[in-house]
């Protein structure tokens, strides 16, 4: 079991730095990922990941395009009138997305105080942990296509920075 681990633990690395080679190699991409990797939680393996499962966003349109390619929208069920089911995600769409964003949603929750806060209200209004972690990996992936098209890095205080411009008006 532990030459097993070894062995993993060495194709890791080897996936790791042919990445980087892959990367290096690509002015544009770099910088990309680079802008995108400022983004707490999301690191070089999740941005490559987002990148290369949306074919660098090429056909998505809108966020919510977006959350429906990955899965990650909100399906509600009902029959009639009545019959009405819980809402949950619907997992229809690319589950290699919604599996590369949910270690990076639980870093964000731990150390970003936006995502913590957005985290906690969720839990507090229904107490279902799974439900706002999938909230979290859904904003994060929104983030990531948002950063993607406007080029800028992501600001930690950019909402109190826009709150401030707006009340100066």
């Amino acid at each position: 079991m532990m030459d097993r681990i070894k062995m993993i633990g060495e194709q890791l690395k080897e996936i790791l730095t042919e990445i980087r080679t892959a990367v290096a190699q690509d002015k544009h991409l770099k910088q990309t990922l680079a802008t995108i990797t400022t983004i707490p939680g999301v690191g070089l393996l999740t941005a490559t990941v987002i990148i290369a499962e949306t074919n660098g966003f090429e056909l998505i349109r809108s966020k919510k395009q977006l959350t429906s390619y990955a899965g990650l929208d909100v399906r509600e069920k009902e029959s009639g009138s009545s019959v009405k089911g819980k809402p949950k995600i619907s997992k229809r769409g690319n589950k290699h997305l919604r599996k590369a964003m949910h270690l990076p949603a639980l870093a964000a929750i731990r150390h970003s105080e936006r995502y913590k806060a957005i985290f906690v209200r969720i839990v507090s209004r229904n107490s279902v942990k799974m439900k706002a972690t999938v909230a979290v990996q859904r904003k994060l992936l929104e983030m990531v296509y948002t950063i993607y098209k406007t080029n800028k890095p992501f600001e930690k205080d950019y909402l109190q920075q826009n709150a401030h411009i707006s009340e100066n008006s």
